[in-house]
């Protein structure tokens, strides 16, 4: 019985919650899946799996046997990970997951280059705007923004920051006027972003201190892209991250609204499963990222 490979299918086998899904990720029979685990526990002396027609679960000793195994898989894969490195090889399939916004605007762009200076890897880029499972979803790395990691079993490695600020075009501001303090804002049209954490309440910080902002957006939607274009329709004001309102700004398209205040940071972090180091293409794919953004 190869150890490690016996290893790495229950380990699929428990994250994906499947024998059908876990061999066809491995490339086997959900039958061979079967008689492995079945020797498996022979060998143990104990249950490891509790298995009905309908559902699949981990006993004691089995969820004893996952924690162990995942974490040897992690050692064994961290030490071919840097050995890999230290030969400089950058190869194989890379899954990346991020937002919508932050993928066509910084990710999307830096990929070509990346992949020329790279021959031998393959990427999938996925954008969702949800917080997708990352073993679910088989994703080797996703790009968060976030204030709060909340799944524990992730590292969350911090690449920049989010800086996000208020913002109107210049058309609505000569329209409505332009607000002079943050008191002001509540007398003027608001785009809320349905996905964040200030749909309604918007905690600023500036010159005078801290001030807290309770809004009722008339208008809420739920993609950073989709708002951008709304504020220089001339719609009305809201907040914008930096990654998305530089190049609008830069045109004059959208101006800053009380340009001493902003919103709380936000960190742009890259997510992943393993605590036992990064792999090569993924360190190889965050470091062009970072120069992306500047870091």
């Amino acid at each position: 019985m190869d150890k490690l490979s016996v290893m790495n299918a229950f380990c699929r086998i428990v994250e994906r919650g499947s024998f059908a899904r876990a061999a066809e990720d491995l490339g086997v029979s959900p039958a061979l899946l079967s008689r492995e685990v079945k020797l498996l526990e022979e060998s143990l002396g104990a249950t490891l799996l509790s298995r009905t027609t309908r559902s699949m679960s981990l006993t004691d000793p089995g969820r004893l046997y996952y924690e162990a195994a995942r974490d040897i898989l992690g050692a064994v894969g961290g030490v071919e990970d840097r050995i890999r490195a230290h030969a400089g090889a950058v190869r194989g399939e890379l899954k990346v997951n991020a937002s919508t916004s932050f993928g066509q605007e910084v990710i999307a762009p830096l990929l070509p280059g990346f992949l020329e200076t790279y021959p031998e890897l393959r990427i999938t880029l996925s954008l969702d705007d949800r917080v997708v499972d990352m073993v679910e979803g088989g994703f080797d790395v996703s790009i968060r923004i976030r204030q709060m990691m909340p799944d524990s079993t992730l590292v969350a490695r911090k690449i920049a920051t989010m800086r996000q600020r208020i913002f109107a075009s210049p058309g609505y501001l000569a329209q409505a006027g332009t607000p002079a303090t943050p008191g002001d804002i509540a007398g003027h049209r608001i785009v809320g972003f349905l996905l964040g954490d200030h749909l309604a309440e918007w905690e600023l910080s500036g010159p005078d201190g801290a001030q807290t902002l309770h809004l009722d957006p008339r208008l809420k939607v739920g993609n950073s892209l989709v708002l951008r274009d709304l504020l220089i329709a001339g719609y009305g004001i809201g907040t914008l991250p930096d990654f998305i309102s530089g190049p609008a700004e830069a045109r004059g398209d959208l101006v800053r609204v009380l340009p001493g205040w902003a919103l709380p940071a936000r960190e742009i972090a890259a997510v992943t499963a393993s605590r036992f180091g990064m792999d090569t293409k993924v360190a190889a794919f965050l470091d062009r990222l970072r120069a992306a953004l500047g870091g």
